[in-house]
């Protein structure tokens, strides 16, 4: 790390270290610029020296810092999950990152006040360490003697045609051209300038319209499929899901930067199946676990929680029996009363309509021409047609154990969520749903999102459920309305 760390610094001072070196020309602020480099260059020197961590029969704790002193303590027993995780600056020098959850999970990419990462490691230790936190259980046996790990999960080659469906590209489409588009225009740079690009203008410019849209959006559509199946392939490939002998799930997963995950099953919480609209249409899904201490906030594909990547349908609800023992999330649902598909329909139709009016007030006014509210005005019908496929999508089931909640169309998810693990029961009616005689009622969940909501359920059946989730719950409060009636 004393070879990595300094590079890594200097890369993340490089704006301030460029603009120090070639715009200063001598002026004081120069040497400010390179006086905050070497600073943040020591800093990371100094982290690195001064690192030490240690593990006791109660607790891990990690010391750091020379001048400004860290310190953290994780009790041991609030350890849910050990997230093994080797970049290519890693691997280099066989090292690794352990990333210790606790049962909170944390949102967005800086560790949570609950997580506690130790970079770097040496692979074998980081492996050491999710054995000896995870695996409390002494284990007496040999090695040679132990039963092997269950695979429950291995990647497929044919799996790769559900990356175009996943849509990642177009993220990576984006991030380009708003990155070439923001250089080109803080330098001042015209790309028409160059013949190559005035070819390519040229020819669209003499070609139909109708053509040249057709022409780009096969192009776009090319690239994204290209960009989604090489992300496919550096996130997924090598993935193994995987049962050890000490009761946790092991998953193993990437290409260039390798990930290593243990989760403890008797944390689990439950399972999620994602259903995005064009993985949908694909007849493909991924499967995400409910779990505490995963860090969410970064999408499905990033968690560490990924039990599938994007697959068959059929191999999620696979997945789904052989972890959790039984498939909940394939149980027949019931469906929502037609009040909610009231509901749907008005808020998907009144959202275009609201935004044709205000359109079309700004082509009145003479600001604006007047394809633009005409255009929002065509998407009614798409607007009412997503309304009615969140309708259908909604439903929900207790079944043995398990909460079962359906909801989306654009982005459809079905949870299944162990009633012993709720920490309680939140019913939700805001003012137009009590006019229509709909509630929400909301699980929560200290794991994964938080909480799962059975969205627009009828009031009676709404409560029923409720009651039944957790059991005497809502009792005194359902007696109370009896008498009360």
């Amino acid at each position: 790390m004393l070879l990595i760390r300094p590079v890594l610094d200097l890369a993340r001072s490089l704006p301030v270290l460029l603009g120090a070196l070639l715009v200063g020309h001598g002026e004081p602020w120069q040497w400010v610029g390179l006086a905050f480099t070497a600073v943040a260059v020591c800093t990371g020197v100094s982290h690195v020296l001064t690192s030490r961590y240690r593990i006791t029969e109660t607790q891990v704790e990690w010391h750091t810092g020379l001048l400004l002193r860290k310190q953290r303590a994780i009790p041991r027993d609030r350890i849910r999950t050990v997230d093994v995780t080797s970049e290519p600056k890693h691997r280099l020098f066989s090292l690794a990152a352990a990333r210790i959850g606790t049962g909170r999970h944390s949102h967005g990419k800086g560790p949570g006040k609950d997580e506690l990462v130790l970079d770097a490691v040496t692979v074998a230790e980081a492996q050491r360490l999710r054995t000896l936190l995870l695996h409390r259980k002494a284990v007496e046996t040999a090695a040679e003697a132990a039963p092997p790990e269950q695979v429950i999960a291995v990647v497929d080659k044919k799996w790769l045609r559900y990356a175009p469906f996943t849509l990642s590209g177009i993220a990576v489409v984006g991030a380009a051209v708003g990155t070439v588009y923001h250089f080109a225009h803080e330098l001042h740079f015209d790309p028409v300038r160059f013949s190559l690009v005035q070819t390519v203008v040229g020819h669209f410019a003499d070609t139909p319209t109708w053509v040249s849209l057709v022409l780009a959006a096969a192009g776009l559509l090319v690239l994204v499929s290209l960009l989604s199946i090489g992300g496919y392939v550096l996130s997924f490939w090598n993935f193994r899901l995987t049962r050890e002998p000490a009761g946790t799930l092991h998953i193993r997963r990437g290409l260039i930067t390798t990930r290593s995950v243990s989760i403890e099953e008797d944390r689990l919480r439950g399972v999620e199946i994602r259903e995005p609209l064009p993985l949908r249409l694909a007849g493909g899904a991924r499967c995400v676990a409910i779990a505490g201490g995963l860090r969410e906030g970064k999408g499905a594909d990033k968690s560490g929680g990924l039990l599938l990547p994007p697959a068959p349908l059929a191999k999620a609800h696979e997945v789904v029996a052989e972890v959790l023992g039984e498939d909940p999330a394939a149980t027949p649902l019931t469906r929502h009363p037609r009040r909610a598909l009231y509901r749907r329909l008005s808020r998907a139709v009144f959202g275009v309509l609201l935004l044709a009016a205000a359109l079309y007030a700004l082509a009145w006014l003479g600001d604006w021409p007047d394809w633009p509210w005409q255009v929002a005005l065509v998407l009614v019908p798409f607007a009412a047609l997503v309304g009615w496929d969140r309708y259908r999508g909604l439903g929900h089931a207790l079944t043995g154990r398990y909460l079962v909640t359906r909801s989306g169309s654009l982005d459809r998810g079905t949870a299944a969520v162990r009633c012993d693990g709720m920490t309680g029961v939140v019913v939700e009616r805001s003012y137009f749903q009590r006019r229509a005689g709909l509630v929400t009622v909301i699980a929560p969940v200290a794991a994964g999102k938080g909480h799962y909501r059975v969205l627009d359920v009828g009031e009676a059946a709404g409560l029923a459920l409720a009651d039944q989730a957790v059991p005497g719950l809502l009792t005194p409060f359902l007696t109370g309305q009896r008498d009360r009636g």
